[in-house]
């Protein structure tokens, strides 16, 4: 299926589909699907798991609407199968009240796994603004993803972009405001 004809975003609704993103091997393997098409081989050699184990992850996927077979083709009398993501984004539910955010643990995954002499741009900034500034550099930072990712080239290398925009937690509530 080529990538024009995918829906924009998959809402993650279920439980089975939740289990199935909080995995971070899944993750990864999704994360192999994001450009391209790929066999369970493919995936396999890309994540670096046993083909066993990249068939058991995809079934998990395929079942939870998440990856799906666009292509299959007759290899050596066995039928290969070509999965892609189901949707060009993946959209979690809030994870609720001291709940993990699965997304943000993925990344941080992927980033301490990131070979360590590569180039990397990380940063955190503690800012004050308005709710006006907040949204406006909220939907800046979503249009700048967008703008990149419609220039993703799959022959390039991966690149990873995450990004957190949000109010922490007030001094005291923490502690459960003990004064």
């Amino acid at each position: 299926m080529p990538a024009d004809d995918l829906p924009e975003t998959f809402h993650v609704t279920t439980d089975e589909q939740l289990r199935a993103v909080s995995n971070l091997t899944r993750h990864r393997i999704m994360a192999v699907l994001r450009f391209e098409p790929a066999t369970i081989t493919q995936i396999a050699e890309r994540v670096g798991l046993a083909k066993g184990s990249s068939s058991y992850h995809m079934r998990l996927l395929e079942r939870a609407g998440l990856v799906k077979v666009v292509r299959t083709r007759k290899v050596r009398g066995v039928i290969e199968r070509y999965y892609a993501m189901a949707a060009r984004s993946i959209a979690l539910p809030d994870p609720g009240e001291g709940g993990p955010d699965v997304l943000m643990r993925h990344a941080v995954a992927d980033l301490e796994a990131a070979p360590a002499d590569g180039e990397r741009h990380v940063r955190m900034a503690h800012l004050r603004l308005t709710e006006e500034q907040f949204a406006e550099l909220g939907a800046r930072l979503h249009a700048l993803a967008d703008e990149y990712r419609e220039l993703s080239d799959p022959a390039l290398p991966d690149t990873s972009l995450v990004f957190a925009l949000f109010h922490p937690q007030r001094r005291g509530q923490a502690e459960g405001s003990a004064e």
